[in-house]
């Protein structure tokens, strides 16, 4: 399925001259879990990431990247933002803090830059996955031009098993 129109994720990662694919899913019930983005775009969920907003103790809004199947360890993600500790925003906040909306948000080209952290298993590969900012789309990037982008960095994130 061809993307229809450029977002301004793309937009920025052109402008930028960072190398991205496109790729886009149907979505006529709205939202869908990463999970199943990943399973239409017939990709290994561990390289499709999710883009999760929370705020710090201290007030701060922080972003995480992590893979779809996986949950934010919250005492993780604090430490990995210097943080006593972080929660998650509620989801009425998002669009106007980030400019995105829930199923749609993207690390890249939120209103304000905010601290982000990728989860480590990004390193694992070449590419990976994230949100092209609207629901349906998402853009194929390597791991460090996004945390180059963001001006991010890895750390362990999530869940241990």
């Amino acid at each position: 399925m061809a993307v229809q129109q450029k977002t301004n994720v793309m937009r920025i990662l052109e402008q930028k001259k960072i190398a991205y694919t496109a790729h886009a899913y149907a979505h006529e019930d709205g939202a869908v879990d990463g999970c199943t983005v990943a399973q239409l775009l017939g990709l290994d969920p561990g390289m499709v990431f999710k883009t999760l907003v929370t705020r710090g103790a201290g007030g701060g809004c922080y972003v995480f990247v992590i893979p779809v199947a996986e949950k934010l360890d919250l005492r993780r993600a604090a430490r990995a933002v210097g943080e006593k500790s972080v929660a998650m925003i509620p989801m009425r906040e998002l669009l106007p803090l980030t400019g995105y909306i829930h199923g749609g948000c993207s690390p890249v080209g939120m209103k304000k830059p905010f601290p982000t952290a990728v989860d480590e298993t990004a390193m694992l590969y070449d590419t990976i996955v994230v949100s092209a900012g609207k629901i349906g789309a998402q853009v194929e990037l390597a791991p460090d031009d996004l945390l180059h982008l963001t001006g991010g960095q890895y750390a362990a994130l999530t869940t241990e098993d």
